[in-house]
């Protein structure tokens, strides 16, 4: 191990380049043996009731039916770009396929094209490489994708702000747009996560993206709005594949939006349905929330900030509930690619994480996301492991007695109805008719590191 120097055997001429002498001493030697006392209590499986859900059973043949509207509109050997791009969507890939099944057998020629704003490193490659993790292939879709960063500037919005778009989908004879309709993580307004987000933010890839959120989170909504409804008005969008999934993340619906519905009235109106359905914790204050993974793929914030509570975009956090006083975060889902964006949600993490970012991925997409993207992509603290970091939450959180911890741990933010519980939270869920307990007692951590969710 490279030790540091002392004060006396070096001086500013030395010829050890920093980042060689001090890597050794880096963040997993410096907290080697850094471990906050006490004792953790034990936790205990539970899980949310959720029943008469609305759900879809056949998402590939809802998505072909609801484009029938549009068949009209489709001519001969027409190129369509169909776009992809955003993560954790559970049936992304069949209704793409469905999308694209369908845009062929009424005569068109349809690609795939990545909407994705900056991510993938803010190159296409990157991004192909992105929706290869998300299952989109050409294969799985029986279609070529085409990708490229380079952009046209189809005006400027009032403020100056340019509207850029996706130079492959300019050149194509249509779009169709495919999405999952959902609250933002950042902001509240008429039109947030949706249909138009990915026609301004996604096809405006890494220059609209960034001239989008160059004002702030107080003027995206509106400027997403704008660009959207400058775009449309190019009037090459066909429409959108609007997804709107339930609180177990399966596939609740898909709509089509019409394309003078995108930005408008219909959008809002698919909002506030998804908004209904969305999956939230069972419990509005915590102590610590154990997150085992945090990805790009869980939310475009890593964490959704609609379930921990905590939005961190003006350095405070922004949403009332649910209260959560510490959170530890455990790993970097492998299909984020190393883009460790919406990191500094959480408070305190295991070194071993620090192994998975990709610094250059996660500062590109921090950057053009704004001042709140830089904010949450700050560092936590660093414990030596999972233990450590659970203790560190646990010693943050204030609480005196730590037999009336309220803790929680769940899988990831698109898991908030399958818990672990502390004592504490145990007897509230048997009080309550909408939480069932599933499993015994047993050690959060074991040999330094989270222990399994299962008990085989």
């Amino acid at each position: 191990m490279t030790t540091s120097p002392s004060p006396s055997s070096s001086s500013p001429s030395s010829s050890n380049p920093p980042s060689e002498a001090r890597r050794g001493w880096g963040p997993f030697e410096a907290v080697r043996g850094l471990r906050p006392s006490g004792t953790l209590p034990q936790v205990t499986p539970i899980r949310r009731i959720l029943s008469d859900l609305p759900v879809s059973a056949d998402p590939y043949a809802d998505a072909r039916a609801a484009l029938e509207p549009l068949r009209g509109r489709i001519v001969p050997d027409a190129r369509i770009a169909v776009t992809a791009g955003s993560r954790g969507i559970h049936d992304l890939v069949p209704v793409v396929k469905a999308a694209v099944d369908w845009l062929r057998d009424a005569g068109a020629a349809p690609f795939v094209i990545p909407a994705m704003g900056s991510h993938g490193g803010a190159t296409a490659d990157g991004q192909r490489e992105m929706l290869e993790g998300l299952g989109i292939t050409p294969e799985t879709v029986g279609c070529p994708i085409e990708a490229t960063m380079e952009t046209v500037v189809v005006g400027r919005l009032p403020d100056g702000t340019e509207v850029h778009h996706d130079a492959i989908a300019a050149k194509a004879d249509g779009v169709l747009l495919v999405n999952r309709v959902k609250p933002h993580t950042d902001f509240r307004g008429p039109i947030e996560s949706g249909i138009a987000k990915i026609l301004a933010i996604g096809l405006g890839n890494h220059l609209g993206a960034a001239s989008l959120h160059a004002g702030g989170i107080p003027s995206l909504g509106a400027n997403i709005e704008a660009a959207a409804r400058m775009v449309v008005a190019q009037g090459k969008i066909l429409g959108g594949l609007a997804i709107l999934e339930n609180a177990r993340e399966q596939t609740a619906s898909v709509e089509l939006l019409a394309s003078d519905g995108i930005a408008g009235a219909a959008e809002n109106a698919l909002l506030q349905r998804a908004s209904s359905l969305l999956g939230r914790l069972p419990f509005d204050e915590l102590d610590v929330l154990v997150v085992d993974e945090l990805g790009k793929d869980k939310s475009g914030a890593g964490m959704d900030t609609n379930v921990i509570g905590r939005c961190w975009v003006h350095g405070i956090p922004e949403f009332e509930s649910p209260s959560i006083a510490a959170i530890s975060v455990h790993s970097l889902s492998p299909a984020s690619h190393g883009n460790a964006s919406g990191l500094g949600l959480a408070d305190v993490i295991p070194a071993r994480l620090l192994d998975q970012i990709d610094l250059r991925a996660s500062y590109v997409n921090a950057l053009t996301s704004g001042a709140g993207g830089a904010r949450r992509s700050r560092l936590p603290m660093v414990m030596e492991d999972d233990e450590a970091a659970v203790l560190a939450a646990v010693t943050m959180c204030g609480r005196r007695h730590w037999s009336e911890l309220r803790l929680a741990r769940i899988k990831d933010t698109l898991s908030p109805n399958e818990l672990m519980v502390t004592p504490a939270l145990l007897t509230e869920a048997a009080e309550r008719f909408d939480l069932e307990i599933t499993g015994t007692a047993r050690d959060l951590t074991q040999a330094g590191r989270l222990g399994p969710w299962s008990e085989t």
